[in-house]
C-alpha cells in the first residue's frame, strides 16, 4: 500500500527512509510536537516549498529545463487567491475560485513561453524566462489599483482558518482556525507532492528523463520533445501555482517581496541543488534543511558566540549578522561534498 502511494519509488536508503519519515512525523505533528506561532510558521513554509521545490525540480531534474520564472507562476498562485478573496469577499468560494484561476493561468503563460521559447537551447531559454518573470514582477508592483503594488494585499479568509475559531483542546494543545490551516496546508502538499511522485515514475516521466539525458536521441526514435518539454513547463507551473495559492491561504497577505521576488528563486535553485537533482525525495531534504537554517541558524550562531566569548576572532566569526556567510559557506560545502545532493549520496551508500 505504501509503496504504491509513493508509486514504486522507494528511497532505497535505509538512512534516507529514516530521515524521510522524520520529517514526515514532524510535520505532521508539528502544533503537537513544537507548539508556538514561529514553529507551526516554519513547519508551514516547509511543506509549501517541499511542493515548490518538487514543481521545480520535475523542470530542472527531470527534463533538464533551465527556467528562472518559477516564482512568477508561484506568484499567479497566491495572487489569484488575494485577488478572489479581495474582489468576492471571505468564502470558501473564492479560495476554490482564486485557487483554480492562479493554476489555470499559470498553465497558460507556461504554455505561451514553452511554445514560443522551448526551441532555444540552454541558457537562452533561461535568459527568457528570466526576462518575463521580471517584466511580469515590474508589472505586479506598478498595478497598484488592482495588486496593491509594492505594498501588497491583505485580505480575509474563512473563519474556519483563523485563530479566532476555537474547537477545544486535545493533548494540552489548544485547537484553533490556526491549526486547521496548518493542516491544509501540510495535506494539500502532501498531495502534490504525491501527484508529482507518481508523474516522474510514470511513462511520460521516462520519456522526460530520456530527453534530459539526450533530446536528438529521444526525438530520433520518435517522441515530440518540444511538445513533452511544454507539457512538462505547465505542469510544473501549475503545480507551483497551486503552492503559491496554500501560502497565501496561510499568510493571508501577498506582496512582490513575499511571492515573486528572485532570491526565492535562488532559495528554490539553492534547495534542488542541496538535496539532488532529479530525486523527489531531494525536494523535502534541501526544503527543510534549508528553511529551517533560514529560520534558526541565527539564533544558533548567537548561543555559540556566547559560548565561545573567551576565545580570540571566533566570537565575531560567529556573531549572528553574519548567518548569511555561514549558510553560503554549508552551501559550498555541501555542494563539494554532496556533488549529487544528498539523496544521492545516501542511495549511493545503500
Amino acid at each position: 500500500m505504501l509503496i504504491n502511494l509513493l508509486s514504486g519509488d522507494r528511497p532505497r536508503s535505509l538512512v534516507l527512509t529514516l530521515v524521510l519519515l522524520t520529517i514526515l512525523v514532524c510535520l505532521a505533528l508539528a502544533p503537537f510536537l513544537f507548539p508556538g506561532v514561529r514553529s507551526l510558521e516554519t513547519a508551514a513554509r516547509i511543506c509549501i516549498f517541499i511542493a515548490l521545490v518538487a514543481s521545480y525540480d520535475l523542470l530542472l531534474g527531470y527534463t533538464g529545463i533551465v527556467s528562472f520564472a518559477h516564482t512568477m507562476f508561484f506568484g499567479l498562485g497566491a495572487y489569484g487567491v488575494a485577488l478572489a478573496s479581495d474582489h468576492m469577499g471571505r468564502g470558501w468560494g473564492a479560495l476554490a475560485v482564486g485557487t483554480l484561476a492562479g493554476a489555470v493561468a499559470a498553465a497558460l503563460l507556461a504554455l505561451l513561453i514553452g511554445l514560443f521559447s522551448l526551441r532555444v537551447r540552454a541558457i537562452f531559454f533561461a535568459m527568457i524566462t528570466l526576462a518575463v518573470a521580471s517584466a511580469v514582477a515590474v508589472l505586479v508592483s506598478q498595478l497598484s489599483g488592482l495588486t496593491g503594488g509594492e505594498d501588497g494585499l491583505n485580505y480575509s479568509i474563512p473563519r474556519e482558518l483563523t485563530p479566532a475559531f476555537r474547537l477545544g483542546e486535545v493533548a494540552g494543545i489548544r485547537i484553533n482556525g490556526k491549526i486547521l490551516n496548518y493542516y491544509l496546508v501540510f495535506f494539500g502538499s502532501l498531495a502534490l507532492f504525491l501527484l508529482l511522485l507518481r508523474v516522474v515514475n510514470s511513462p511520460f516521466g521516462r520519456v522526460l528523463q530520456a530527453i534530459r539525458e539526450n533530446d536528438f536521441r529521444a526525438e530520433s526514435i520518435g517522441y515530440r520533445v518540444v511538445w513533452y518539454r511544454t507539457a512538462a513547463t505547465c505542469l510544473s507551473a501549475s503545480v507551483a501555482a497551486l503552492a503559491g495559492s496554500l501560502f497565501a491561504i496561510w499568510l493571508r497577505y501577498v506582496g512582490p517581496d513575499t511571492t515573486l521576488s528572485f532570491e526565492i528563486m535562488l532559495d528554490i535553485l539553492l534547495m534542488v541543488v542541496i538535496g539532488g537533482m532529479g530525486t523527489m525525495y531531494g525536494a523535502v531534504i534541501g526544503a527543510t534543511i534549508f528553511v529551517l537554517a533560514q529560520n534558526y541558524l541565527q539564533n544558533l550562531m548567537g548561543v555559540a558566540a556566547g559560548a565561545t566569548e573567551g576565545i580570540p576572532l571566533l566570537p565575531h566569526l560567529l556573531d549572528p549578522d553574519r548567518w548569511l556567510l555561514w549558510l553560503g559557506v554549508l552551501f559550498v560545502l555541501s555542494v563539494y561534498f554532496f556533488p549529487t545532493g544528498i539523496v544521492g549520496r545516501l542511495r549511493l551508500r545503500g
